[in-house]
């Protein structure tokens, strides 16, 4: 799908824009499963006050989605209209910690505020060393692993909305709930700041190396992948209902549950974006008929049908 071409009359309302403006650009190679149509615009700030001034001139009929590394994302192969927009590292990606205090752009990812943590003697931030995603979808989705998550860590959090205006949001202005968060979903997060505890550096590296052998060991993380599919329902883990219901293997197309962790879904090398979402929906369905239990999506689809 090809959609209208609307950057020279966006250029032409924000003459003081830094950052870059991209026409129908394929989002398939920003995200892991490697499968998408193209944003109508693809718009990538040069830092926080960039960003501030194209929302505030941005028309307020024209939809706006914020995409980060693309880990827990399927694109739909139609793609998105309106305007996509990805942060960058360099404008986004700042990292450093002071006492016990870890500061982080949102286009960081939290393998490397794990890092710049544990170099700081900084430990309870291990968990995000096993996290394959940014602080920002950390911060929307209140991500977590092997016991920890975003909210026990965090102090507050910075974004900008869609008229511009930046807002602060401490913890419990984050409103977060089991792998999400209450804040207005327009909010684009900017950076964050976390609180850790002064640790002995031997003890954040061993942990941080079980973190990391416990991927490597129980998660196809070299394949194309969105890493956990669905929510864990309450009492219940969402890998074991799924290989109850037969789907450990299954296949439509070119996507396939993993035979190494069955709420993974992989691209064996030529899946669509339909091929991926119609085998997670038949996994949904059949999990259902066989123990009555609906399973939540944890992967954003976003976009729309070719």
């Amino acid at each position: 799908m090809t959609f209208p071409d609307i950057t020279p009359s966006l250029k032409s309302a924000m003459p003081d824009l830094r950052g870059r403006l991209l026409a129908n650009e394929s989002l398939a190679p920003l995200t892991w499963f490697r499968v998408g149509g193209p944003a109508q615009v693809l718009f990538t700030p040069a830092d926080e006050d960039d960003l501030a001034y194209f929302l505030s001139k941005l028309p307020s009929d024209i939809p706006v989605t914020v995409v980060g590394v693309g880990s827990n994302l399927i694109v739909r192969d139609g793609g998105l209209n309106g305007v996509v927009i990805r942060l960058s590292p360099r404008g986004f990606g700042a990292t450093s910690a002071d006492g016990d205090i870890v500061s982080a752009g949102t286009a960081a990812l939290d393998k490397r505020v794990a890092e710049t943590a544990a170099a700081a003697d900084v430990g309870g931030l291990e968990f995000y060393f096993g996290i394959p995603g940014s602080i920002g979808g950390a911060l929307r989705m209140n991500a977590g692993a092997n016991g920890d998550e975003t909210k026990d860590v965090l102090i507050e959090a910075t974004g900008i909305g869609r008229d511009g205006t930046k807002h602060v949001y401490d913890n419990a202005g984050m409103a977060f709930v089991y792998r999400n968060s209450g804040v207005d979903p327009s909010i684009i997060f900017t950076s964050a700041r976390f609180r850790g505890t002064i640790t002995d550096s031997a003890a954040i590296r061993a942990r941080m190396e079980e973190v990391q052998a416990h991927r490597e060991t129980a998660q196809p993380i070299r394949e194309k992948t969105g890493g956990s599919t669905f929510k864990n329902p309450p009492g219940h883990s969402a890998w074991k209902l799924v290989d109850a219901a037969g789907c450990r293997g299954l296949r439509v197309g070119g996507a396939q549950v993993s035979e190494m962790h069955c709420n993974f879904l992989i691209n064996t090398g030529d899946a669509t974006a339909t091929d991926i979402e119609t085998l997670g929906e038949t996994v949904r369905a059949r999990v259902l008929a066989q123990s009555g239990i609906d399973l939540h999506w944890e992967i954003k689809r976003i976009g729309v049908a070719p």
